[in-house]
């Protein structure tokens, strides 16, 4: 048996059909996209049902994407924080009904931060403090579920401003989540660090990888393989983590994922 990790993908409930054979085959990760939206959040029931009817018998770790838009977690406005908590306590319900042990949000964090945190002695603390005001009610939630949020890195430059979140929150409930386009971006426009020093500096904490290509002018979600990003790399990078993430390719076009992940199997870095 390969000792090679097993690379999964996020796919809508209504692709589930095309690729139901190569996610059964080796129970690979699966993140759900849909419900990100609000609209679908608000009658999550049709979109539940049909993926426990599509996935019966499949025994991999399930994620769904959590809600982000229109909104960011350090909001202080009370009313609109009140609104995230209601969009994530609405996504953890799905987590509930669906079995899913895995939710990822978006991190707040961008370059304006990076020039303008320290510009006060505890700017930075009192991002953090809102944060996690905003995530209280659903870190409790899900620690109660068993469900791990996982914050996604999207605009962040330095991969240490999420962690200092993470052991902030002292929370088995929230780990760490590195999309490997967004670092390249990142690191291309903004020069942040590559992607696989993203990932070795979440270390324990990786617990998701979105997988996907870009030439790093752009965040493109194209096949593995299309961009330059440098897939050894950030290969070994998981692997020194020492962790157990889930791993998932994150692509526009749910038709290219199996190509993306026998690219990865051609390079020798996962099955």
């Amino acid at each position: 048996m390969s000792d090679l990790p097993v690379v999964g993908a996020q796919l809508s409930v209504l692709d589930l059909d095309r690729h139901r054979d190569w996610l059964f085959e080796k129970d690979r990760d699966l993140e759900l996209p849909e419900f990100c939206m609000a609209d679908i959040l608000n009658n999550a029931e049709p979109f539940i049902d049909m993926a426990k009817s599509k996935l019966d018998g499949w025994d991999g770790r399930l994620g769904i994407h959590g809600p982000f838009s229109g909104f960011e977690l350090h909001t202080r406005d009370k009313e609109v924080r009140a609104v995230v908590q209601t969009r994530l306590e609405q996504a953890l319900n799905v987590c509930e009904q669906l079995g899913a042990v895995q939710m990822v949000i978006h991190s707040p964090y961008d370059p304006w931060d990076r020039d303008n945190l320290d510009n006060g002695p505890k700017d930075r603390e009192k991002r953090v403090s809102a944060i996690l005001d905003t995530l209280g009610p659903a870190l409790t939630r899900a620690e109660d579920l068993g469900v791990e949020m996982v914050m996604e890195n999207i605009k962040d430059t330095d991969p240490g401003d999420r962690m200092a979140v993470i052991e902030a929150a002292d929370s088995a409930a929230l780990r760490l989540s590195v999309d490997t386009g967004h670092a390249h971006w990142a690191h291309t426009i903004c020069g942040a660090p590559p992607a696989d020093r993203f990932i070795s500096h979440a270390g324990a904490m990786l617990g998701h990888v979105h997988l996907q290509d870009t030439d790093g002018y752009a965040d493109r979600h194209w096949p593995l393989g299309c961009g330059n990003i440098t897939w050894h790399g950030v290969f070994e990078a998981i692997k020194g983590t020492k962790a157990n993430p889930h791993l998932i390719v994150e692509i526009n076009d749910f038709d290219r994922v199996e190509e993306s992940v026998k690219h990865l199997e051609a390079l020798g870095l996962a099955q």
